[in-house]
């Protein structure tokens, strides 16, 4: 397969898998403060696992989704695997680690839907290169492979570089920032799709914390200075004001918002990616791209949860068509 725009082949999303424990709460604590929660509730989640669910539901018939991962040798490994079978996804490649436990995040969700994280990464660290190789098969025949930042980034580079060598296009979802310096190799991708806040850590933009205004960049210098660090495409999710597209030599791309009441915003990202890779495999053009993909991340934001918010794609072909006519 090359990249010159066509897009046969399932989508193949590499990345983690994690059991969420969600807490949702009036606010989120300051250091030391104790605050009292509303409930408690256990959800499958992880980025890789919400791309690759959020890729299944909007998935046109006959389009598969592969995961590769891993999943530790727990209670919380066989209910994430068993919740990616029923959402369609194909777990070949899904390996059961021994002695090792499930990926886990802690999540605080307040009333606003704003949330907080941490993330213990478990299984996922051990998924490696050899993983990558073992499903070289199917990642030769893809129309898109999607990639995160919860797995070892050496794991991530030798996907990439695999992809590369065989024409297949990539999405790079940059999340979480490394600590510390990110692999040049890394922004040899099609489409890189950081929020705005990665970006501007991978750019050296952070805001001091003794600064107490707010300082605003301007997306689409962001966006191009990103640009010229390698990858083909940038697309910055800019969360309630859309996304903005950039291409070497095809200019930017506004994707608009769509105003929907939000309760939780924690797989709203993950839903966007999974909509470019579906319109990828699609061959939509950069602006149904974004229109595509800013409707499903809308669309998660109206539910609680991970993968329960996730849309299907009638609801998202619904939403496009009403904004339309609006």
């Amino acid at each position: 397969m090359s990249n010159d725009g066509s897009s046969s082949g399932p989508i193949v999303v590499i990345g983690s898998v994690n059991m969420d424990l969600v807490c949702r709460t009036p606010a989120i604590p300051k250091p030391g403060e104790t605050v009292l929660g509303n409930d408690f509730l256990t959800i499958p989640g992880g980025k890789g696992a919400n791309q690759a669910v959020a890729a299944a539901k909007l998935a046109g018939r006959g389009t598969e989704v592969h995961m590769i991962a891993r999943v530790g040798e727990d209670d919380f490994g066989q209910r994430l695997l068993n919740g990616l079978v029923q959402h369609g996804v194909k777990t070949d490649f899904v390996t059961i680690t021994e002695g090792v436990a499930s990926g886990v995040a802690m999540i605080l969700v307040d009333r606003k839907g704003e949330n907080s994280i941490v993330v213990t990464p478990g299984a996922n660290a051990r998924l490696t290169p050899r993983d990558i190789d073992a499903a070289s098969d199917v990642i030769r025949g893809a129309s898109a492979v999607v990639l995160q930042l919860e797995i070892p980034l050496d794991t991530v580079r030798h996907a990439v570089a695999i992809c590369r060598t065989h024409g297949v296009h990539v999405i790079l979802d940059p999340a979480p920032v490394p600590p510390r310096a990110f692999p040049r190799a890394l922004y040899g991708v099609d489409v890189f799709t950081p929020n705005q806040t990665e970006a501007e850590q991978l750019l050296g933009l952070e805001r001091p914390k003794r600064v107490m205004r707010k300082r605003v960049e301007d997306p689409k210098q962001i966006a191009a200075d990103l640009l010229s660090r390698g990858p083909r495409a940038v697309v910055l999710k800019l969360g309630p004001k859309g996304s903005l597209g950039a291409s070497d030599g095809g200019g930017f791309e506004l994707g608009r918002p769509y105003k929907v009441k939000v309760v939780d915003t924690t797989a709203a990202g993950d839903a966007f990616t999974a909509g470019l890779a579906v319109a990828r495999s699609e061959s939509l053009g950069l602006r149904e791209s974004l229109r595509f993909a800013n409707a499903a991340g809308a669309l998660t934001c109206t539910s609680f949860g991970a993968q329960p918010a996730l849309p299907a794609r009638a609801a998202v072909d619904q939403l496009i068509k009403r904004s339309a006519r609006g």
